[in-house]
């Protein structure tokens, strides 16, 4: 069976070593899967608002205090990290990725004021409450 049998519309055409295949119909549908294959893979997630994940007050104030100061190293709902490691279930794993200390408020605190390796010190940029805001948003992740 010829190839322009098989796929009616399509022409086969012999120049020199190889063959070149015209038709307006193949090169639409290439440009179409094409245009489909890439939108696919590049369509950025819808970002949930504070209601649709459930979040209290406190806690949709942490969101923004991680979205101002924390998000730019770190994932908050990837197991990927950016810079730093991703947040995701912080505090559902007994001890903290990178350091091996015990993943509850008091350590994490610590590292959110104090800085640790490559993390920088928020002692001075965060207040208390604010600390105590983004300790009840990593709870969510």
């Amino acid at each position: 069976m010829a190839f322009g049998e098989r796929w009616p519309g399509v022409r086969e055409k012999v120049r020199g070593a190889g063959f070149a295949v015209h038709s307006a119909n193949v090169v639409m549908w290439l440009a179409a899967a094409a245009v489909l294959l890439s939108s696919a893979a590049c369509t950025p997630e819808r970002r949930k608002s504070d209601a649709e994940l459930g979040l209290t007050a406190q806690q949709a104030a942490g969101r923004r205090v991680y979205d101002n100061y924390c998000d730019r190293c770190h994932e908050p709902y990837s197991s990927r990290g950016k810079q730093g490691p991703s947040m995701q279930g912080i505090f559902k794993r007994p001890y903290l990725e990178l350091s091996g200390l015990p993943a509850n408020d008091d350590r994490v605190s610590e590292i959110i004021l104090s800085g640790r390796s490559k993390m920088p010190a928020y002692s001075q940029a965060l207040t208390q409450q604010q600390v105590q805001d983004l300790l009840a948003y990593l709870h969510t992740l």
